[in-house]
């Protein structure tokens, strides 16, 4: 069961973790920030495969606790924005460009990681 949305521990050696509720980064968990799970505040990117959860188990999220994950994610992003000095009209600007060039990005991307 989902309870209540947060950031969730960081670990130091950055191990992999599947499903939980405790890890930073984690995928196919409940309420941490990570990626494939259900009820966390925002997607966390550790760098490790992707373990996903059914559409079921995320439509099954109580919408109070979907509403905590929205506040916490929109205060979470304002805070970043705040360490950058960028305002959220600089940052949808920013999202604006560099979504009309993102697949030449990352295929440019594949293109230099192939020749290293």
């Amino acid at each position: 069961d989902v309870s209540s949305p947060k950031h969730g521990k960081v670990d130091p050696a950055n191990m992999p973790h599947v499903g939980g509720n405790m890890w930073a980064g984690g995928t196919g968990g409940r309420d941490t920030a990570g990626l494939g799970g259900k009820g966390g505040p925002y997607r966390l990117d550790a760098g490790h495969r992707v373990y996903q959860v059914s559409q079921a188990e995320k439509d099954a999220v109580p919408e109070e606790v979907k509403r905590a994950a929205r506040e916490m994610a929109e205060k979470a992003f304002k805070q970043r924005l705040r360490e950058i000095q960028m305002s959220e009209y600089d940052a949808s600007t920013y999202e604006r460009f560099s979504g009309a060039v993102r697949r030449q990005v990352q295929s440019l991307r594949i293109i230099l990681d192939n020749l290293q």
